[in-house]
């Protein structure tokens, strides 16, 4: 009998939908997780505390398939799936939409000065002139990242005619590859993080890079704290050096209380709220986790497919 261990958050989508001849093992709690992995083949560990699932991983010695809500799964020990051999799907895409949207709103936020105006509201003052002038028609944004999210933040841009520049680790025909881009940092209005988190991708974005942007630029981060250099990020805001930033991820999360981040007036922070402004999530992951689990059992390969050598 294949034996499994799910946390229970998504039990209510799975349960009535699962077959009978399945062991299934629900888990609501970090110990009951460890219980539960004993023995399991197929694994589903989400949980709020990313350091119990990687404790999770570690304890679940006979598993063969690992799947996870999350797209981004750095914070796994990517050494225990590589030597044990665990074939990982990720929610890549699943949040996409959302994150897309999330993206351009942050981009409208900023160009229209929104902030502003929703301040003004609470002040029930009246305002005779926009705070921003900004249009995105026209402007010029340069895109770093190409998967789901970015395939997605691409067209949505394009409506408003913004011209997308897009970078590929890969390179290809009418993109920029990854010795390109730089030294045409200085030609865009937005500069769009998308990229998944990797060593190659921390600190992408550092006090060079921020140095060579245009001082009316703007930088959108939907990917990981880490790939900006956070420290060059808030001197260059603090100096207005650049026009702003919109962050909806930080390092670290939550970011503390007293960090300058919070105080700037060029700096959005969203507090990577991008993937859960919707409530499709669960949905989509239990639809495509059925969907494997049928593809598993008849030995047909699972999908999308995280490789842990290259973490994304």
């Amino acid at each position: 009998m294949t034996s499994l261990a799910i946390s229970g958050l998504i039990r209510p989508l799975l349960e009535p939908r699962l077959d009978s001849d399945l062991d299934v093992r629900w888990f609501m709690t970090p110990e009951e997780a460890i219980e539960a992995v004993d023995g399991a083949e197929i694994g589903w560990f989400d949980m709020n505390d990313q350091q119990a699932m990687a404790e999770t991983l570690r304890a679940a010695k006979d598993l063969k398939w690992l799947n996870s809500i999350y797209a981004g799964l750095d914070f796994l020990p990517m050494d225990v799936l590589i030597e044990r051999g665990i074939t990982v799907t990720n929610g890549a895409g699943i949040n996409a939409i959302t994150i897309a949207e999330y993206a351009v709103m942050g981009m409208l936020t900023i160009a229209k000065g929104y902030r502003e105006v929703v301040r003004a509201q609470e002040r029930r003052e009246w305002l005779l002139d926009s705070p921003g002038k900004r249009e995105l028609a026209g402007s010029r944004a340069l895109l770093l990242g190409y998967g789901a999210i970015g395939k997605l933040i691409k067209p949505r841009l394009e409506a408003f005619d913004v011209a997308v520049s897009v970078v590929r680790r890969s390179g290809g025909e009418g993109v920029l590859g990854p010795d390109e881009w730089r030294e045409r940092l200085g030609e865009y209005d937005w500069v769009i993080l998308a990229v998944p988190a990797t060593p190659e991708t921390e600190g992408l974005i550092g006090a060079d890079e921020i140095a060579a942007m245009k001082a009316d630029a703007v930088i959108v981060n939907i990917a990981r704290g880490e790939v900006i250099d956070q420290p060059a990020l808030v001197h260059a805001l603090e100096k207005k050096a650049i026009a702003g930033a919109f962050l909806d991820v930080t390092t670290p999360e939550p970011l503390p209380e007293d960090h300058k981040l919070w105080a700037l007036d060029n700096a959005h922070v969203t507090m990577h709220l991008s993937g859960r402004a919707q409530d499709k999530m669960f949905a989509r992951s239990a639809e495509r986790f059925l969907a494997n689990l049928e593809r598993y059992r008849r030995g047909e390969p699972v999908e999308p497919v995280f490789d842990p050598r290259l973490g994304y």
